[in-house]
């Protein structure tokens, strides 16, 4: 392997991109080492071996990870992917994220995260049905709405959580709703859910252009992703007002200088299944969408799309990060050079954690809300953090992603040094 593979292979390392955020924060805020130590490991890391009969009655073993990073201010929180790239670096730093994510947004949890190697669609529903529920029988005595709380994640949805809740239920003999978030509305889920990410990222990058003064009717947008996220955030933002002028799918993107008719693109892209041969665009690269002129950039898709590769050609003036840790280290570096207002992951696209939140009070409680008044709340939530973060920036003279790291970082470890450690 060539030291630049190596050198590139460390920049888009997902655990390496963590810590190094982490660090800097830790050092701005001169926290101790011992706590350093503490907060900057994982409480429990568990691997499990999944055994599955398949439909053809061949048996097949899976390899499944949860790892809970903290929780010093609640039970973790964080949720559970399914693909055949998991890893258990990933796995970590994507643990240590919702730690964060959740101090951001001051609400009680700590961080956690779950995946299981394998490629759901090759996988029948009773595969996955089989695999879902033994995954979770392993973790029993792990698992709770006072332990920790999974949620759907990368090829996971509402069924795969209901099984998840059943199965939890069926092992504890009782009904318990409480122990997963992002469940049908039919088993305790929340109104909003599904749109609460998208809506998050919405409501930050309103504020955002409140700061800079920029009107809605002449702010470009640029999507990249046309997930659940990025096309929530592209109606949301196209009923606001914005210029969505370009999206994209895993295929392609689609771009027109003169702003997209977002409905239009949803529902061809509801009946064709993908973005490509919209008649009102022109066709582009996912490549070239992240370099295209506008004023919001949400990277919306995958970690690792903007790095020291092309961040210099970023045009953006803000950059709403939708995906969990679409932008490397060394790319910070050279945006924030070029003066580029990056609303980070941990706060941007805490929508949907927050929302989880509401889910599992109201499951506790048993009383439900209207989604008016889950979406006024989460409103509340998104605007109050945003501000937050900002002052912080400002009184510490550091960007907004090291900002958001220290706030959080500081929330957890006041936690910390309250409650003491056991030792």
């Amino acid at each position: 392997m060539s030291i630049v593979t190596r050198v590139q292979d460390s920049e888009i390392n997902p655990f390496e991109a963590v810590m190094s955020r982490f660090d800097i924060a830790a050092q701005k805020l001169n926290l101790d080492d011992g706590l350093y130590q503490f907060l900057r490991y994982p409480r429990r890391e568990i691997t499990v071996y999944i055994p599955v009969f398949m439909d053809t009655g061949r048996l097949q073993v899976f390899t499944g990870y949860r790892v809970q990073h903290n929780i010093s201010r609640g039970p973790s929180k964080g949720g559970l992917r399914f693909a055949p790239d998991v890893t258990l670096d990933e796995i970590k730093a994507l643990a240590a994220w919702m730690t964060w994510k959740c101090a951001v947004v001051n609400i009680p949890f700590g961080g956690a995260k779950g995946g299981v190697v394998c490629d759901p669609p090759q996988m029948s529903s009773g595969e996955l049905e089989r695999l879902t529920r033994r995954y979770t029988a392993e973790l029993f005595e792990f698992l709770g709405p006072e332990k920790d709380v999974p949620a759907p994640d990368i090829n996971t949805n509402e069924q795969i959580m209901a099984w998840v809740m059943d199965t939890y239920s069926m092992h504890a003999r009782q009904t318990v709703t409480g122990v997963i978030t992002g469940k049908p509305l039919e088993l305790g889920g929340s109104a909003g859910r599904k749109e609460a990410t998208g809506r998050g990222l919405m409501i930050v990058a309103v504020e955002a252009c409140k700061k800079f003064n920029l009107a809605p009717q002449d702010t470009r947008v640029v999507i990249q992703g046309f997930g659940n996220v990025g096309s929530v955030t592209a109606q949301l933002l196209y009923e606001q007002g914005f210029k969505v002028v370009a999206v994209s799918d895993i295929r392609c993107g689609i771009y027109n200088p003169e702003g997209l008719d977002i409905p239009r693109v949803t529902e061809y892209q509801r009946r064709n299944r993908i973005l490509d041969g919209y008649p009102e665009a022109d066709r582009i690269t996912n490549a070239e969408l992240l370099e295209l002129p506008c004023d919001i950039l949400v990277p919306a898709a995958t970690e690792n799309q903007i790095t020291s590769r092309n961040a210099p050609r970023i045009k953006a003036r803000i950059i709403a990060e939708g995906a969990n840790g679409p932008t490397t280290a060394k790319a910070d570096l050279i945006l924030e050079s070029n003066h580029v207002f990056i609303i980070p992951d941990i706060l941007a696209n805490a929508g949907g954690v927050t929302v989880s939140y509401f889910e599992w009070v109201q499951d506790r409680q048993g009383y439900f809300w209207k989604e008016s008044v889950v979406n006024e709340r989460l409103g509340d939530y998104m605007t109050a953090s945003f501000h937050e973060v900002v002052k912080y920036s400002e009184t510490h003279n550091v960007n907004m992603r090291i900002a958001s790291y220290m706030l959080a970082i500081d929330r957890v470890a006041r936690g910390t040094r309250l409650r003491g450690i056991y030792a």
